[in-house]
This record gives structure tokens, C-alpha cells and sequence, in this order.
């Protein structure tokens, strides 16, 4: 059958209509009519077949068609090879190198080039030397084309020993082959290596290439140069080889001086840049959120400004642009600003990204917007495991840890594995909820996935038990560690103090200091705490010396009002008041509402007085401190001056905080308010308690106890507005075994008369309870409170 004109031969026809094929089923027609019309088809048209169905159908057909090729060649088999390879086949590819061998066809240059190169995408460096040692046999090895592959994959195995030695017996180098070395010392960090071959590139009087020169500014962008000679002298490079005007160069040194703290460096190149494109303003927004030294809202309304001039030359910006725009709204808080960023996501459908939906989460959460966080998480097409857990984290950051829990339930309905940080989020919440039990069971989850040998883990584990009432838990927890850093020190001595074992939190303090762990803030917090909590002032007052003097540690608001407690509580009111004037931090209200404690402690109404309208000029709305001043008058019996404070509260439209209980049972977790009734087992509830205080009635009546006894009973006439913590008691006295201590969690500080009606319980009825309220917790025991009756 003759050519149809004007082709002057059958192959020519054919591969003519080859080079047309734009989809499989095409270039199946034409193999089809090959077959039928055109037998004697030539190896060269064969192997442009072959060719077609690698381009546009991938390794399955052009494999068949290779079984079925009467004759091949190396090209043939390296179009497989090099087919399978980009398909991620390695084995495959690697099968049709060696099945090329054995069918005696020779390999070229280029059958060990697509062999060398599946090595290395398969990051394979033994078959690699296997190859290269085949290379070498057939001479082949020390070629430019070949020795750049093996200098190449040797690199990205991390063989930089080998790249070298590859690149030194060569017999000819080019622009690729210095490349390939520079890029791979950039990539194994050998930044002392990398400027030696450069150095040694220049010597040899080779041209700079943008490629060579942007793998020295990636080296200097992440190695240490305190001068910055270095980058300045790479800088001058790329200006004397006239690429200055690069843009690739150009982001590249953006994003440099950027990291490098110069960001007036990076400044000023990126508006030398005469036409810069999308990513040299990504470059330039990035780098105003990466200077850590700069950072503040100033800088990101700069990034911010410079994403509007992106916008406004009709740009299309691209996932990394709005990753940065979003990091730079939330270090701003630019609430209305970041609402505009994600109606652009949506417009340029971007909403559904894994990165950009987590940056999402993490903003609206941060801002406390955890609904439309929400949202932006139910809205993303593919919700991974960095997802769910930024949602988490955001709940737990929020205080939303019933959510929290939920969504890690559905997280494991879904039958994804959670990672560590899910897990260390997870017993935030528990920790934060105080309920054992859950904590437990997600322990024992991360035992069984393996996480339990991280420190992480186990201080988490240290915090949810301290945080739950279960000191030996916690402290069983810390023994068991492998390896215990700052963290765990400082968290099982804040749970010791916490807990009121003052003692036991400064012996493990000393014990930190034999194993020459460096203390940090959090450390000395939980020291102060636990002297605050023991009576222990002049060894408070020596750690806050110690924190400044010999670990120039800056105190904190948390470090001031420790020592203001520990003095206060001691009776040193006047020494409490003195050391708030003399501090940084004499005009927040926290340290002056711990003063204004100790008075209600001790009875100084009119020191009270005057501290309580200096914390009423600084936080008029704060509710915490008309309540301790209200309650300061009502034990002094200045009835008239408490309502004068309850008038006032009204009139200020402050309203108290209402106080909230829990228990944890095995059915779950029971909350009560004061004179709750809602709870189903309400009535069983009320009769117990009736019950417990006319236990406490017939107490031994005898000292204190009599006294305490009679002042509750007269309060307590009246079961209708008890407070939570006594329904709970109650509720837990109903469910647990004699032997269980009752551990209930307050969200207020507990009131006097709750405190010693738990002392008597907890003699009356020979109970254990644990009682966590917003200060620290109360172990009741035999009719005595761990604190001493000092909280």
C-alpha cells in the first residue's frame, strides 16, 4: 500500500500522526492501524510508538507493546525505564535495566543515565553503586553525561564522599556537574564544602550560572555568618555576573537577608527589583514574618501592605502567598483585614488547601472565632491528621475541651492515627477538665501507639494527674522516664506545690540542680508557689533572689504575685504592699488582688479598703475583687459596708462569676451550680447531704471543731442555695466505694464555710477528698485540709 501523499514513505505518515496524538485512545487508533496496514513498520517507528504510549499512557501499555516489538534496541529500553521511573516504579524500572542486559542489548550512555536516576528517586544508593559499578566496567563512568547522574544520585542519597570522588576522576566537567555538587553539599548542610567548590568553580574561570548561584544564597540563607561577609560577598557575585536583575536570584537573596535578621537589606533589594513578580513579593512577605527580631504589628501591616500592592498590579497569588499573608494577620490581629484574605481564598478556591485550611484553623482560633475555625475545617475537601489536630489544639486554646474530647472521639471513629501532638493537645484538655479516667484510657492509647517514650507525652501525663488530684500518679509518671528535661522537672514540682507538699516540691527542685538541669521561669514559678503554699517565706524570698541573680531570669507577673501571697499570707502586708510599689508591675491589678486576699486573711479592713479601690481604678469591671472585698466585710461583720459593695457591683453592672462544680464518675462527668436541682438523682443528693451535716452536728464538741461545727450548721439550716461543691461531694459520697477517694474540681476558690464543712465530712464519714478549686488543691483527711487552713 503506497503513502498517501504527500508523505513519502508509510513511517513518515504514521509518525506524522503520532506527533498529532494529544490522549491514549489516539495513539491506540494509530497503533492499531499500524498493526493492520503497515507490518514492516521500522524500529524507529516502533520506538516512536513506544514514546507516544510513555507520554500519554504511562508504564502498563508501552510494556506491552515492548513484549510485542520483534526487534528493540537500547533506545527502546530506555524509554521504559525511564517511563517507570517517573511512574515511581523503581523495581520496575530497575528490572528493565537488568532485562535489557541480559537481552544483549548494549546500554548507552543514556540506559545508565534513566537507571541512575531511578536510584535516586528511590534514594537506592546500593543498586546506585551497583549501576556505577556496571558503568564503570563498560566504560562508561567517567563520561560527562554519566558521571553527572552518579555525582547526582549519589548526592541525594546523602553520599556526598562519593559525589566527590565521582566528580574528581571525571574526565570533563560542565554548568551540570558543578551544579549537581553544589546543590548536593546545600542539601546535606556541608556549607564549609559547598563554598570551597564554588571558591574552586571561580578559579577555574567558569562562568556564573543563576542555578549555582542560587544553591550559595540557599547555603548562606540557613549557615551561620555573625558578619554577614559571606552573604554580602555572594551578593556582589550575582551583581558582577550581571544577574542582578533575576528574579530568581532576586527571591532567593530576598528571602537570605530576610533570614538572616537584614531585613533592610531585603528591603532595599526588593525595590531595586524593576519588575518583580509573584514570587519575589513572596519572598518579600515572607521575610517580614520571618525576622523573629522585628517582628511586631508594624512589620506585619508591611506585609500586609505589600500583599494589597500584589493585588493591585494584577497579580495571582499563589498558596504560599496566602500561607504568609495569613502568618502575618495573625501576628497583627488584624481581624477584619484576615476576613478579606479568606474571602480571596475563596474566590481563587484555594479554601480547600491542607496547609492553608490548618493556617485557617489556627487564626479564627487564636482569635477566639473557634466557630468559623470550625467551619474552615468541616469545609476542607481532605481533613488530615495536621488538620484535625490544629482544630483540637484551637478547642483546647479556647477552653472548649468537651469539644476537644468529641472531635478526638470522631478523629478515631474515622480511623485515622492520631500523632503525637494530637495526643499532648488531647491531655491538655483532660488535665484542664481534671477527669482521670479519660486521661488514663488516652495514655494507655499512647502507650500502645509507641508514644509513650517521649518526653512530651510523659509531661503531659505529669500535668493531666497533678491537674486531676493524683500527686503519686503524677510523680510515678516523672520516675518512670527515660529521659526528663526542664519541662518535667518544673511540672512535677508545680504539682507538688499545687498540692501543698512544699516540702516535696524543693527537695525534687534540689534534686534538678544534682542533675544539672538549667531552671527556667516555670521552674522557679512552681518554687515560689510551693513556698507561698507552705508558709516558707525567707526561702521564697532567697529562689527569687536566686532566679535573678545567678540565672538572670526576668521575674514575670506570676513570679511578683507569688511573692506577694508568700508575703502576704505570712501577715507582712505592709512588706507586701512596699514590694508591689517598688516593681515594674505596680499598675496590674493581679498583684494588688493578692494583696487585697491577704487582708481578708488577716483582717486588715482598712488596708483592704485602699487596696481595693486602687484594683477598682485599674479594673473596674473585674468581679473577682468586689467579691474578696464583699466577703472581707461580711467575716469582719460589717454587714452594712458588704452591701454597700453588692450595691455597687449592681450599679457597675459587674456581675459575679457563678460557681461551677464537677465530679468524674464511670458514667461521666456530673456538674452542679449552687442549689442545683436539675441533676436526675437531685433528691438522693439533698437527703445524703442533710445527712452528712447532721453528722458533722453531733461532732466531738470540743475546740475549733465545735466552733466550726456550730457555724456551719447555722448556715446550713437552709439546703436551697448550698454551694456546688457540696452537691458534688454528696453525689460522688453516693457512687464511690468507701475505699475511692472523691476528687471534685471548682472553677471559684472555695469559701470558708465549704472549707471546713469538707474537713468534718472527711472526719465524719472517714472519706478522702480532694477538692481542686482556682488556687490549688485541698487533700481532706481525718478532719484536716493539706493547706493548713492556709489557702
Amino acid at each position: 500500500m503506497p503513502p498517501p501523499p504527500p508523505f513519502v514513505s508509510m513511517d513518515a505518515f504514521y509518525l506524522h500522526l503520532l506527533r498529532s496524538c494529544a490522549a491514549l485512545p489516539h495513539v491506540a487508533a494509530v497503533h492499531a492501524h499500524i498493526a493492520r496496514a503497515h507490518p514492516a513498520a521500522s524500529l524507529f517507528l516502533r520506538n516512536s510508538l513506544l514514546a507516544a504510549y510513555c507520554r500519554l499512557g504511562g508504564p502498563l501499555p508501552a510494556a506491552r507493546l515492548l513484549d510485542e516489538m520483534p526487534r528493540r534496541n537500547s533506545v527502546s529500553f530506555n524509554l521504559l525505564i525511564d517511563t517507570y521511573s517517573r511512574a515511581g516504579l523503581a523495581d520496575h524500572s530497575l528490572g528493565t535495566f537488568a532485562r535489557a542486559r541480559v537481552s544483549g542489548v548494549k546500554a548507552d550512555r543514556f540506559t545508565y543515565a534513566a537507571a541512575l536516576a531511578t536510584c535516586s528517586r528511590a534514594g537506592d544508593v546500593r543498586t546506585g553503586k551497583a549501576v556505577h559499578a556496571l558503568a564503570v566496567l563498560e566504560g562508561l563512568s567517567k563520561g560527562v553525561f554519566v558521571s553527572n547522574s552518579l555525582i547526582s544520585m549519589y548526592a541525594r542519597c546523602g553520599e556526598m564522599d562519593e559525589a566527590r570522588r565521582v566528580f574528581d576522576v571525571a574526565d570533563e566537567h560542565d554548568d551540570v556537574s558543578w551544579n549537581s555538587l553544589l546543590s548536593g553539599y546545600v542539601r546535606a548542610g556541608a556549607r564549609e564544602e559547598m563554598l570551597k567548590v564554588f571558591a574552586l568553580m571561580c578559579r577555574c574561570g567558569l562562568g556564573w550560572n543563576s542555578f549555582a548561584l542560587g544553591s550559595v544564597i540557599k547555603c548562606c540563607s540557613s549557615g551561620v555568618d555573625i558578619a554577614g561577609h559571606i552573604a554580602e560577598a555572594v551578593h556582589g557575585c550575582v551583581i558582577k555576573a550581571g544577574l542582578d536583575t533575576d528574579v530568581f536570584l532576586a527571591s532567593a537573596m530576598i528571602d537570605m537577608y530576610a533570614k538572616r535578621g537584614a531585613l533592610r537589606n531585603a528591603v532595599a533589594l526588593f525595590k531595586l527589583v524593576q519588575d518583580p513578580n509573584v514570587i519575589v513579593f513572596n519572598a518579600m512577605i515572607a521575610g517580614f514574618c520571618r525576622d523573629e527580631a522585628a517582628v511586631g504589628k508594624e512589620v506585619m501591616i508591611e506585609a500586609l501592605n505589600l500583599y494589597s500592592e500584589l493585588l493591585s498590579r494584577g497579580m495571582e497569588p499563589t498558596e504560599f502567598t496566602f500561607s504568609s499573608v495569613l502568618r502575618a494577620c495573625n501576628l497583627a490581629g488584624e481581624l477584619e483585614f484576615w476576613k478579606q484574605v479568606h474571602c480571596q481564598l475563596l474566590k481563587h478556591s484555594l479554601q480547600g488547601d491542607d496547609y492553608i485550611g490548618s493556617a485557617l484553623i489556627d487564626l479564627y482560633s487564636n482569635s477566639g472565632c473557634t466557630e468559623d475555625g470550625y467551619r474552615c475545617f468541616r469545609s476542607l475537601y481532605k481533613q488530615d491528621i495536621v488538620t484535625w489536630t490544629s482544630m483540637i489544639s484551637g478547642f483546647v486554646q479556647n477552653e472548649l475541651f468537651e469539644k476537644a474530647l468529641r472531635l478526638f472521639q470522631e478523629l478515631l471513629c474515622y480511623g485515622l492515627k492520631p500523632d503525637l501532638f494530637t495526643i499532648s493537645s488531647v491531655m491538655n484538655a483532660c488535665a484542664s477538665l481534671a477527669v482521670a479516667r479519660t486521661g488514663e484510657q488516652i495514655q494507655c492509647f499512647a502507650t500502645k501507639s509507641g508514644f509513650n517514650r517521649f518526653s512530651v507525652m510523659g509531661n503531659s501525663c505529669i500535668h493531666m494527674y497533678a491537674r486531676s488530684g493524683d500527686v503519686d500518679a503524677a510523680t510515678l509518671r516523672f520516675q518512670e522516664m527515660e529521659s526528663r528535661d526542664v519541662v518535667s522537672w518544673s511540672a512535677v514540682i508545680s504539682s507538688h506545690a499545687q498540692h501543698g507538699c512544699a516540702k516535696d516540691a524543693l527537695r525534687i527542685f534540689n534534686e534538678m540542680m544534682d542533675a544539672e538541669v538549667v531552671p527556667n521561669e516555670i521552674t522557679f514559678l512552681g518554687v515560689l508557689t510551693a513556698c507561698s503554699h507552705g508558709g516558707l517565706v525567707d526561702e521564697g524570698l532567697g529562689y527569687y533572689e536566686i532566679m535573678k541573680m545567678e540565672y538572670g531570669l526576668a521575674p514575670t507577673i506570676k513570679h511578683c504575685t507569688c511573692v506577694v501571697d508568700l508575703l502576704g499570707r505570712a501577715g507582712r502586708l505592709g512588706d507586701a504592699e512596699a514590694f508591689i510599689r517598688d516593681s515594674v508591675f505596680r499598675d496590674d491589678p493581679v498583684v494588688w488582688r493578692s494583696l487585697l486576699a491577704s487582708c481578708r486573711i488577716h483582717g486588715d479592713i482598712e488596708r483592704g479598703q485602699l487596696v481595693a479601690d486602687r484594683i477598682m481604678e485599674l479594673e473596674p469591671t473585674s468581679s473577682a475583687s468586689y467579691v474578696i472585698l464583699y466577703n472581707m466585710y461580711l467575716d469582719a461583720g460589717e454587714l452594712s459596708l458588704a452591701s454597700k459593695t453588692r450595691d455597687l457591683m449592681k450599679e457597675r453592672g459587674v456581675k459575679k462569676e457563678p460557681g461551677l462544680s464537677w465530679i468524674e464518675l464511670k458514667s461521666g462527668v456530673h456538674s452542679f451550680v449552687a442549689g442545683d436541682k436539675s441533676h436526675p438523682e437531685s433528691n438522693a443528693i439533698y437527703e445524703k447531704l442533710a445527712d452528712m451535716l447532721s453528722k458533722i452536728e453531733k461532732v466531738a464538741s470540743t475546740g475549733d471543731a465545735s466552733r466550726e461545727s456550730n457555724d456551719i450548721s447555722s448556715r446550713e439550716q437552709n439546703l436551697e442555695g448550698c454551694h456546688s461543691e457540696k452537691l458534688a461531694v454528696a453525689f460522688g459520697m453516693i457512687h464511690l466505694p468507701q475505699s475511692a477517694p472523691i476528687r471534685v474540681l471548682k472553677n471559684l476558690r472555695v469559701c470558708r464555710d465549704c472549707h471546713s464543712t469538707m474537713k468534718l465530712i472527711s472526719g465524719s464519714e472517714n472519706r478522702e477528698i480532694i477538692l481542686r478549686d482556682a488556687i490549688r488543691f485541698h487533700h481532706f483527711r481525718g478532719g484536716a485540709c493539706s493547706c493548713g487552713d492556709y489557702w
